[in-house]
C-alpha cells in the first residue's frame, strides 16, 4: 500500500475529530501517520498491518488518557451545569401554592423544594435536578 493513502487517512481522521469528542479518531489518525512514515521507508504491507495495530494500542491506552485528563472533555453545558450549584431563594418556595423563585449565578428560576417542604427567602439552596424551567432545590445544610 502507497505510504500517502497512509497520509491522507491520517489527514481525514484528524479533521473527523474536530467533530467528535474523546480523541477516539486521532488515535486512529496518529497510527496512520506513524504507519505512513514506515510504508515510505519500504515496509510491506504486513509490516503495516501490524505498525497501524500496534500504534493504535499504544496511542490509545498510552496517550490518550493523559490527553483526556489533560483537556476535560467532560465539561457539562447549559442547563446541565446548573445540576449541583448554589442559590438563593428570592421567593418563598411553596410547593401547596406551586410558587417560588430562585436566583442561581444571576439567572433568575422558577423554584420548587425536594421533599415538598417550605423554603423560605434568603435561604441558600443547592440544585439538584432542572425540568423546563423549573429547578428542584434542597436547603443547604449548615
Amino acid at each position: 500500500m502507497p505510504w500517502y493513502i497512509w497520509i491522507i487517512s491520517a489527514l481525514g481522521l484528524f479533521i473527523a475529530e474536530i467533530f467528535t469528542p474523546g480523541f477516539l479518531l486521532a488515535c486512529f489518525g496518529v497510527a496512520s501517520l506513524v504507519t505512513g512514515l514506515l510504508s515510505f521507508l519500504g515496509v510491506g504491507l504486513q509490516g503495516q498491518i501490524v505498525t497501524f495495530s500496534i500504534s493504535t494500542i499504544v496511542v490509545f491506552f498510552g496517550i490518550r488518557p493523559v490527553l483526556l485528563k489533560y483537556f476535560d472533555v467532560s465539561t457539562k453545558t447549559n442547563v446541565d451545569a446548573l445540576i449541583g450549584k448554589k442559590g438563593q431563594v428570592t421567593e418563598r418556595i411553596d410547593p401547596e401554592t406551586n410558587s417560588g423563585r430562585v436566583t442561581i449565578g444571576g439567572e433568575d428560576w422558577k423554584g420548587a423544594s425536594i421533599g415538598k417542604s417550605t423554603i423560605e427567602v434568603g435561604e441558600e439552596v443547592t440544585v439538584t435536578r432542572v425540568e423546563g424551567t423549573k429547578v428542584f432545590v434542597k436547603p443547604v445544610a449548615k
